[in-house]
Formats: structure tokens, C-alpha cells, sequence
């Protein structure tokens, strides 16, 4: 397995997994009772390919036959994302949503001619980055189609061009993060784009997905870091972005970002990028409440001094995170954890930290120093890891997010905890944290855990649904930045409305009339 293919019941690198610590095991007995061992199901087979053999031989033809896998081992790893269902159903041995035929495309003209194909054999076809979705953004709809296309664009990983003076670079889509900034430091160069699925999603992905990453406060989210793309579509190939800005009517890239390849697929991204940060720094925050470090993020954002990272934990989610409650000052009064970062220049970091420290301190926060903070840094990209662990011993684990206005941050926080508490019950944990800041408001990210039911799909499907109509009736989106995948259909039709639901099909008629890409997400 290489490190782009994640095992389908479990995340990342196997070699990173590790067993769940004896101190953590006791905690557990403790919230939840006796931990009862969930092995996954081994050696999981995959159905039958169910594809014509003359598809398959034309998409050999159009990427040679190396290129093209019907392999199970192959199929296996390109079933689903890596949300919390996807990995239930696989550990339970339900590989049914594995696709026909993986085909690895190594430019844009071979995708062109993988359209082509998929055309011709009425094949569907899923763009597939680095797999992490957890939206059920990877499962394709297989009627009325005759087989189903994963295209993974592992293949398709070139720094194709930098201009240093612009300050834009231009990657191909199957560029791993770590891979992205790896050819771009060379150039002392950085996009910035860091979020937790950093280590194996891909640049495409970011960009189909609307992805935010940790460091937004001071880079930006993905879709703001994008100037230009080029996207292959069954109706032809189009490139959009010929400048900074421009009032040549609506902006035809907003089309392409977060569409989730329903309406072509990306072949090049490119983005703006800034110099390698000379110097970071991550310092720690104790706040009385998660009400006041909330209004502090909203002094910072609407004073224009966001750092590079900001985010904060409310009151139960620093109470797990944090093994010694001491470390921001004393058990009695732990309060809520605020995490900011620093990054830059020397000069541009001390400025930035002093003008934040002034103004935090001010506010009532109080400065627990940068070893809470660099021990964040550490272990940014790890909680999937956790999720893996106590999946294995029988504790439901899983996320959502979304966003909304300052004016509404509290109402909105109320009714998705009491939502989810309601559904998953008496020794539930609702965790939650603030992970992206703006002026007008912010992003609230949710983690559950819960001893697992006989039926723990069930189980999370009625607290999904619970939260997610809670996030609707508070006037909240369904997805900051999770993407929209099959999982969030339903309630962002009623997000935008039946009108707006009406345009992304006329969109998606205009440049898949045969419905081929990523049949049953988004719309």
C-alpha cells in the first residue's frame, strides 16, 4: 500500500495507527462501561466488476493498459471516503459501493479521453484525490450506468509552473498536500493550505471541496487561494481565471469550486502562494468561557489582527483534549483553551504576537504559553488516528461543522448540542470547537462519542439527521467545509432553495448532459 491508499476500514498511514493507551482505555470504561472489542472484518472481498469488457479495453487504449486496474485490491481501495459510516460499513465486510474498474489518467488529455470513453459506454465516473471525504462524496449512483469509474489522478502530481513575481503557481490535482509543499518549498515558496486531511488529500480535492485549513486566519481558505483552473468536462474543456479580478460577468471559477466533480474534473489548480514562513510560533490561551474567547476571535477578526491560526475549544472539548488540566491553569479553573499561531517573518511574527497579546489580555484571556501550543502543532493531524482506535473497542466517534453569523454563534451552538445529546443520550460527549474565523461570523466544528449500539449507522444517522435539522432551523449552511458529498444533500436543497437546486442542474445538464460525473452528490 502506498501512502496515498488508505485502507478502506481504517485512516492514513497503517504504520502511524497505534492501540488505544491503557490510561485512555480507562477513561473510557469509565464514560461509556466496559469496552467490548470491534475487530474489522479481514480480508473483505469486493462483488463482481459489473462493467462491458469492450469499456474497459477502450480505457486501456485511451491510458494504457498499466493504467487501468480491475484488480479487488485496487477496487477496495478507491470504495468510499473515510467518514465515520464509510468505515462501519467497511468493517462490517459491506464493500458494495466498490467501483468497477480504477483508471489512472497521467494528463489532461488522457482524462479528455477517459470522458470519452465513459461517454461512449455510459460508464459513471468519480474523481478520486486522496480518498478523504466524509460527506459520502465517493459514492456514485450506478443506475442506469453500465459500470463505474473510479478515476484516481494519482498519476497526475506536476508542479507544471511558478511565477515568482505574480506569486502564483500552477499544480496538478493529484498533488498530495505534503507533495505540493514539498515542490513549492524549493522555490521557498507555500501555499499554506493545512487542513487535517493535509497528509493525503489532494489539490484537486481542495479545491472540488471548498476545503478551509488550520491556518485560514492568515492564508485563507482554499477557494480564496485559487486564481485560475482548467477543468475537463464531457462537453469540452474550459479554463477560467485570466487575471487578479475582473468584472467579465460572474465568476465562472466559483462554478468549479466545491462542485465536487459533478461538473468536470480539475486537471490544473492554480493558486496563490506566499515565502516559506521563516519563523512560527503557537501560543496557548485560557479563557473563563467559551462565550468570552468568542467574543475575543470577533474583537481580533473585526480589528483586523487575526493571526495565522485561531481556534477555540469550549469548556468539555478542552476538559478531554488536555491530559493535565493544569497546563492552562488549575483543574478548578480550566476554563476554555484557545489555540493562535504565528507565522512569518521574525519582525512580522513578534509584531503580530505582541499587538495579539495586548489586545487578548485586555479582553480577559490569559497567556499559557507556547509549550500547550506547540504540543497542538505536534498532533494537528492525528484525531482520525483516535477515531480508528476507539472505533476498535466499540465508541461511535464522529464529526460535523458548520457556520454562521457572530449574532447567531450562541443560538446556533445551543441547538446543535441539545440536538445531539437528545439523539445519542445519557453519556453522550458533544465536544466542540471553533475552527475558522471571519468578520461576520465563524465555523462551529462538533465531535461526537458514544458507546456504540447494535446498529451503530442507525445510531449515528438519527443523530446526523437530528443535527443537521437543527442546523437548518437555526438559518445556519449545512457545510463550512466538509463539502456536500450524498450525506448533506437533502439540507442544502433546502439551503439554497428549490430555484437554486433548479440552476446547479441546468449547469450540470450545460456540461454533463449524459450525467456521467459523480452521479447522486451534490445534485
Amino acid at each position: 500500500m502506498t501512502n496515498h491508499e488508505m485502507h478502506p476500514q481504517r485512516w492514513g498511514d497503517p504504520a502511524a495507527q497505534t492501540s488505544l493507551p491503557d490510561s485512555a482505555r480507562g477513561l473510557i470504561e469509565l464514560a461509556f462501561g466496559e469496552i467490548v472489542e470491534r475487530p474489522a472484518a479481514e480480508d473483505v472481498a469486493v462483488p463482481a466488476a459489473r462493467i462491458p469488457d469492450e469499456a474497459v479495453d477502450a480505457l486501456r487504449t485511451a491510458v494504457g493498459g498499466d493504467n487501468v486496474l480491475t484488480d479487488d485490491a485496487a477496487r477496495r481501495l478507491r470504495t468510499r471516503g473515510k467518514s465515520t459510516p464509510d468505515l462501519l460499513k467497511a468493517r462490517t465486510g459491506d464493500l458494495s459501493d466498490a467501483p468497477d474498474v480504477v483508471v489512472r489518467p497521467g494528463d489532461q488529455a488522457e482524462v479528455e479521453a477517459v470522458l470519452a470513453v465513459a461517454t461512449t459506454h455510459r460508464l459513471a465516473v468519480v474523481p478520486f484525490g486522496g480518498g478523504t471525504s466524509v460527506t459520502g462524496g465517493l459514492v456514485a449512483a450506478r443506475e442506469p450506468f453500465a459500470g463505474v469509474v473510479s478515476l484516481d489522478l494519482v498519476r497526475m502530481k506536476r508542479l507544471l509552473a511558478v511565477d515568482d513575481e505574480s506569486m502564483t503557481a500552477t499544480l496538478e490535482p493529484g498533488l498530495r498536500g505534503p507533495e505540493a509543499e514539498a515542490l513549492l518549498a524549493e522555490h521557498g515558496l507555500t501555499i499554506g493550505h493545512f487542513p487535517q486531511s493535509f497528509e493525503f488529500a489532494s489539490i484537486g480535492g481542495f479545491a472540488a471541496t471548498r476545503s478551509s485549513g488550520q491556518s485560514s486566519a492568515g492564508y485563507g481558505r482554499f477557494d480564496a487561494l485559487v486564481v485560475g483552473l482548467t477543468v475537463v468536462t464531457p462537453s469540452g474543456t474550459i479554463s477560467v481565471g485570466s487575471s487578479p479580478a475582473n468584472a467579465a460577468g460572474p465568476d465562472l471559477r466559483q462554478v468549479f469550486l466545491g462542485s465536487e466533480g459533478t461538473f468536470g474534473v480539475i486537471s490544473s489548480v492554480t493558486v496563490r502562494v506566499r515565502p516559506v514562513p521563516q519563523d512560527k510560533v503557537y501560543v496557548g490561551w485560557r479563557w473563563p468561557s467559551f462565550a468570552a474567547g468568542a467574543a475575543a476571535m470577533r474583537t481580533l477578526a473585526q480589528t483586523g489582527l487575526l493571526p495565522t491560526v485561531i481556534r477555540l475549544s469550549d469548556e468539555a472539548e478542552t476538559a478531554i483534549n488536555l491530559a493535565d488540566p493544569t497546563a492552562i491553569g488549575g483543574a478548578d479553573e480550566a476554563g476554555c483553551l484557545m489555540i493562535t499561531g504565528f507565522e512569518g517573518t521574525p519582525a512580522a511574527v513578534a509584531a503580530k504576537r505582541t499587538a495579539v497579546t495586548a489586545l487578548l489580555t485586555e479582553l480577559g484571556g490569559t497567556d499559557v504559553g507556547t509549550d500547550v501550543g506547540a504540543a497542538w502543532a505536534h498532533g494537528r493531524f492525528n484525531a482520525p488516528y483516535l477515531r480508528d482506535s476507539l472505533l476498535d473497542v466499540g465508541v461511535l466517534v464522529e464529526t460535523l461543522e458548520t457556520a454562521t453569523f457572530w449574532s447567531n454563534r450562541e443560538r446556533l451552538y445551543a441547538d446543535v448540542k441539545s440536538a445531539l445529546e437528545s439523539s445519542l443520550g445519557d453519556g453522550a460527549l458533544v465536544l466542540c470547537h471553533i475552527s475558522h474565523v471571519y468578520e461576520t461570523g465563524c465555523s462551529l466544528y462538533f465531535t461526537v462519542a458514544a458507546k456504540e449500539s447494535d446498529d451503530p449507522l442507525a445510531q449515528w444517522a438519527a443523530a446526523k439527521q437530528a443535527a443537521s435539522d437543527a442546523i437548518v432551523a437555526a438559518g445556519a449552511t449545512i457545510t463550512h467545509h466538509h463539502a456536500v458529498g450524498t450525506d448533506h444533500k437533502p439540507w442544502f436543497a433546502q439551503e439554497i432553495g428549490p430555484l437554486g437546486v433548479q440552476t446547479l442542474r441546468a449547469i450540470k445538464d450545460s456540461l454533463d448532459p449524459a450525467g456521467l460525473l459523480n452521479p447522486g452528490v451534490l445534485v
